[in-house]
C-alpha cells in the first residue's frame, strides 16, 4: 500500500501495516489505530517510523514524520547489496543475500518495503521466525546496519581496496 501525500516529496513511502488496537474502559471499546511506514530517497537512505492515533490517516502522518526523522544511510553495491546478512529483532530473522543484475526484489512484506525504498533493485530476503511486521522490520534494519563497503573495511583494516579485492580466498579444511 503506497501512501501519496499532498505535496510531491523526494522520498518513497511506503505503509508497511496499519493496526487496530482497542482499549476496554468502563463505557465500552475506545478504537486507535498503529500505522508502520518506511521511507526512503531510493539512493541508499531509508528510515521507520511507528505512528498511534485515533485515526488512520493521523497514524500514516506520524509514522510517515518519524521515519524521515529516522533516515540513515546504508552502502549499496550498485543496484544491489554489498554481501550476505542475517538481520535479527527478537524473534525475527531475516537473511539477505546479494542478487545478480535482473533478478529483482525477491522478498515480502516488510523486507520488501524497505528495499524498495532503500533503492535497492536486485536482492533475495528470506523472513526466518516471526511474521510480526514491525519485527521483520526491525531485523531488516539490523541487517542493513552489518553491510560494509569495500572502502569502508579496507580502511577498517588498513589497505587498499584493491588489495581487499584480491585476498585469497579462505579454504575450509577438514582436519
Amino acid at each position: 500500500m503506497e501512501h501519496v501525500s499532498n505535496t510531491e516529496s523526494p522520498f518513497v513511502e511506503k505503509v508497511v501495516n496499519v493496526n487496530r488496537v482497542a482499549k476496554v474502559v468502563k463505557g465500552g471499546r475506545n478504537f486507535s489505530f498503529n500505522a508502520l511506514v518506511v521511507v526512503g530517497d531510493g539512493a541508499g537512505q531509508v528510515g521507520f517510523g511507528l505512528g498511534k492515533a485515533r485515526e488512520v490517516v493521523d497514524a500514516i502522518a506520524k509514522a510517515t514524520d518519524a521515519a524521515k526523522r529516522a533516515m540513515k544511510s546504508y552502502p549499496l553495491a550498485g543496484s544491489t547489496i554489498p554481501h550476505a546478512v542475517l538481520g535479527r529483532y527478537g524473534a525475527g530473522k531475516v537473511q539477505l543475500k546479494p542478487a545478480s543484475p535482473g533478478t529483482g526484489i525477491i522478498a515480502g512484506g516488510a523486507a520488501r518495503a524497505v528495499m524498495e525504498c532503500l533503492g535497492v533493485r536486485n536482492v533475495l530476503c528470506k523472513s526466518l521466525g516471526s511474521a510480526n511486521p514491525v519485527n521483520v522490520l526491525r531485523a531488516t534494519f539490523d541487517g542493513l546496519t552489518q553491510l560494509y563497503d569495500a572502502a569502508s573495511m579496507a580502511r577498517k583494516r588498513g589497505m587498499s581496496v584493491r588489495e581487499l579485492l584480491n585476498l585469497p580466498r579462505r579454504e575450509a579444511t577438514n582436519a
